[in-house]
């Protein structure tokens, strides 16, 4: 979104503090369970977002700017990031104001969280039997940190590649097994659509899954 011009300069001012609520808070249909939270706040003091495009926001490929420009994955992406965190986001806007973006996480006790990681990492290795294993390749670091965690948290195993080149290499390696590619379309150097056809040469049967908001001439 175009809330601030960037050309033109401004100011966008983050606050954080701890949130404590008593009992359920119900805000924008959402209803916020009671507890501790981590309360993030962006705000800037640019044009504002229209009505008509506030609902839309926090849709994947939603974007105002102009083909080329972005794939509208930004703050979708923050919403899932957000929303796996067992978290809210909320936006409120005034045209020619600005916008303010407020962010609820649950607070956690960092002693407590330090002894669960430290299991996790004694107990997630190499993959275990029967365990799906995917190659991610994408080339935008945001959209791969998004969709990694994702597939993680569905409890597969997962490889990443910033392009086709480096997938390619990563399958030199006969010994890994890969269940799944997920690609996307469009991509500096080889797009996905090629490099999969280099890839099942070797690996025939392999299931492929394509992800892009670009697609429509790349196949």
């Amino acid at each position: 979104m175009r809330a601030m011009q960037w050309s033109r300069g401004g100011d966008v001012v983050i606050r954080t503090q701890s949130e404590t609520f008593d009992k359920a808070q119900e805000r924008d249909s959402a209803v916020i369970p009671a507890g501790e939270y981590v309360k993030i706040q962006v705000e800037d003091f640019g044009s504002g977002i229209p009505p008509e495009h506030r609902q839309k926001i926090f849709e994947p490929f939603f974007t105002t700017k102009r083909t080329g420009e972005g794939t509208g994955l930004g703050l979708s992406t923050v919403y899932g990031i957000v929303k796996q965190s067992n978290g809210f986001i909320f936006a409120e806007s005034e045209i020619g104001k600005g916008t303010v973006f407020d962010v609820l996480i649950p607070a956690v006790d960092r002693r407590a969280k330090q002894k669960e990681q430290k299991l996790i990492a004694e107990v997630v290795s190499q993959p275990t039997q029967g365990e799906q294993v995917v190659l991610l390749v994408e080339d935008e670091a945001p959209v791969r940190a998004f969709a990694s965690r994702a597939l993680r948290i569905k409890g597969l195993t997962v490889y990443e590649a910033d392009c086709a080149e480096a997938a390619l290499k990563i399958l030199e390696d006969k010994s890994l097994k890969i269940d799944v590619f997920v690609t996307d379309v469009v991509m500096p150097g080889l797009d996905g659509p090629t490099w999969v056809r280099l890839a099942l040469m070797d690996r025939p049967g392999t299931r492929v899954v394509f992800v892009s908001g670009y697609a429509e001439d790349a196949f």
